[in-house]
């Protein structure tokens, strides 16, 4: 698998190709930092994971966890989705326009 940061409204999204799948899988974490101007969205994240979870579905429902390089240099256990997530119900976050807005769409 290939590693890369892409650049999406001058911020950074970390990435993993899957060669096998043929398939890109981006950081949760980093989609929702950008779509929401979330002082920080891994507790944004963290919030929205238990809600939908409260309402019966599991984060393993929305999406998956690979390592990814962290901002320490280490590769840590990070909450992936690939691009077919914007197909799923729960996949809605909501932006800091006060939209909605699909993992996939961004």
């Amino acid at each position: 698998m290939k590693q890369e940061v892409q650049i999406f409204e001058n911020k950074g999204v970390r990435t993993l190709w899957n060669e096998t799948q043929e398939e890109w899988y981006f950081s949760v974490i980093d989609v929702i930092g950008i779509l929401t101007d979330s002082p920080d969205p891994k507790r944004y994240w963290s919030v929205l994971k238990t809600r939908l979870k409260q309402e019966g579905v599991e984060g393993t429902t929305i999406c998956s966890t690979l390592k990814l390089l962290a901002q320490d240099g280490k590769m840590r256990m990070t909450d992936v989705a690939n691009l077919q997530i914007d197909q799923k119900p729960h996949s809605l976050i909501l932006t800091s326009g006060g939209i909605f807005a699909r993992f996939g769409e961004a």
